[in-house]
């Protein structure tokens, strides 16, 4: 992955698929952490919710639709 594969900046729409390009950007160093909130305007608890569903369930987690969902069944499973 390269910068050029990375979502415009002036992303509004965020598809499953552009979260995950954005967390496999920062996780393999094209951009740092910092970088990435500041492109898109994100905060680090955002940023870290679709590290966590990524995580988790993978992309299918990082659906907006099925955030809580999956909130829900991971809540109940960890006791």
């Amino acid at each position: 992955m390269t910068r050029d594969d990375l979502p415009p900046a002036d992303t509004v729409r965020w598809l499953p698929r552009l979260k995950a390009q954005v967390v496999a950007a920062v996780s393999g160093g094209v951009i740092t952490l910092q970088e990435a909130c500041e492109r898109y305007g994100l905060s680090l608890q955002e940023y870290a919710s679709w590290q966590l569903a990524i995580e988790r369930a993978g992309i299918r987690g990082l659906r907006v639709t099925r955030t809580q969902q999956y909130r829900e069944m991971y809540d109940r499973q960890r006791g």
